[in-house]
């Protein structure tokens, strides 16, 4: 055996090794203390406690699993739970368990849904083994938080959305960076969406041709930020000062919610500052107004499209985009801003852009996935601090302050022009 192949063997042997031991096992023990530290914190009230204490599970799962065991939860349980999950959606498995608090049987479910028995008592088995249901001892399955949030379409419409719209094109990622030779994507009509979806359309392009489809995506975005920190909050940013300056007379808009959906976050500020004055009005194009049912009555809908000329022009106290610019590459921020620059009064009126802000070093999992799924979808970024700057300077506004909860939550970024 040449000199080189033994080389080799040694690489396969410390490969092999390596693969089946704890990835970190000198962070155990300092991470099994600073869990026991978080939990007492968690029962004792401590507000951030519970946060800290999931990221302090993540990483000792990190730390103690080998890497063929992480090779395994990417490849086999990720995506196996994704499908089981998804199927029980559609089978509506999760409202007959939140139904009674008392667990069902296969052969019941089989029943009620249609479903072959055997198929059934598979799916089952692994949403049991994935901690999506409670599998008793006997055999028979019951709710836990999880699965009776799924019970609800609002909660249960972003596995059929992300199973149709989303996952096609992040699975597409790595043959389209192939076939780019690795260019990050800058233009919607040419991204891991078309490749992946098999579509010349872009993604809102193929969602306004599928209305089941878009009315699931806005229910998956009407529950994006809950459990969050929001800017509404008190302490967060100072929302009754929106008002000060220029009183506001009675046909005056407080608030304008460009692209917003169907209206969830203007019932939560309305929820939350009920006695606030001025008009609040939520815009979006028509098909997806239609959708926004159950809004305060003192909430206006209006129907647009915000890369045209901005419709209301009295000056409201401020314009406000929630999880827009981050769809789109600069190019297209540019054309959608400029609209709202024109209809600002200067000293008067406000840009609010509530967006995730990608921090330089240690970013959280949360934000570098949904960068990636904006990149696969829409050609879209989540932006760090300093290319927000540059993006809103070259358009042509200040940025007045970020204003930032916490790492697990979006920030505010206010802006003047």
């Amino acid at each position: 055996m040449g000199e080189l192949e033994n080389d080799q063997w040694t690489v396969d042997l410390d490969v092999d090794h390596i693969a089946v031991n704890p990835n970190s096992p000198d962070q155990i023990v300092p991470l099994a203390l600073e869990i026991s530290t978080l939990s007492r914190a968690f029962i004792a009230g401590q507000v951030t406690a519970r946060k800290q204490l999931l990221e302090a599970v993540e990483s000792l799962l990190a730390a103690v699993e080998t890497p063929r065991e992480a090779i395994g939860r990417h490849c086999w349980r990720s995506p196996t739970a994704f499908a089981a999950i998804a199927t029980a959606v559609d089978l509506g498995i999760f409202r007959l368990l939140a139904e009674t608090k008392q667990p069902k049987s296969v052969h019941e479910l089989a029943r009620t849904t249609g479903a072959d028995l055997v198929l059934l008592e598979r799916i089952m088995k692994h949403l049991g083994a994935i901690n999506a249901v409670v599998e008793t001892e006997n055999g028979e399955y019951a709710c836990n938080g999880f699965s009776h949030t799924l019970a609800n379409t609002k909660y249960a419409d972003s596995f059929p959305a992300f199973m149709d719209c989303i996952y096609p094109a992040v699975l597409a990622v790595p043959k389209f960076l192939r076939q780019t030779k690795y260019h990050n994507p800058t233009d919607s009509h040419h991204s891991p969406f078309q490749l992946g979806v098999h579509t010349a359309h872009t993604f809102f392009e193929d969602l306004a041709d599928h209305p089941a489809l878009s009315a699931q995506f806005n229910n998956h975005m009407s529950i994006y930020h809950k459990g969050r920190a929001s800017w509404m909050d008190p302490g967060f940013y100072p929302v009754d000062q929106l008002q000060c300056g220029r009183p506001l007379g009675e046909d005056d808009a407080l608030l304008v919610d460009v692209g917003g959906g169907k209206g969830h976050d203007l019932n939560e500020l309305r929820t939350k500052w009920p006695t606030i004055p001025g008009r609040l009005i939520l815009q979006d194009l028509p098909a997806v107004v239609a959708e926004a049912t159950d809004l305060h009555p003192s909430i206006e809908c209006m129907a647009h499209d915000f890369f045209t000329e901005q419709p209301v022009k009295v000056g409201s106290r401020a314009y406000y985009l929630h999880s827009i610019l981050h769809d789109w590459p600069d190019e297209a921020c540019h054309q959608i801003l400029a609209p709202l620059k024109a209809a600002m009064v200067p000293g008067v009126s406000r840009l609010l852009i509530n967006e995730n802000v990608m921090a330089d070093h240690g970013a959280h999992w949360q934000v570098t996935s949904l960068d990636l799924i904006l990149m696969a979808d829409f050609a879209g970024i989540e932006r760090t601090e300093s290319q927000w700057r540059r993006l809103l300077t070259e358009a042509g506004f200040r940025v007045v302050k970020i204003w930032t909860a916490d790492r697990w939550s979006e920030s505010l970024i206010e802006c003047e022009v």
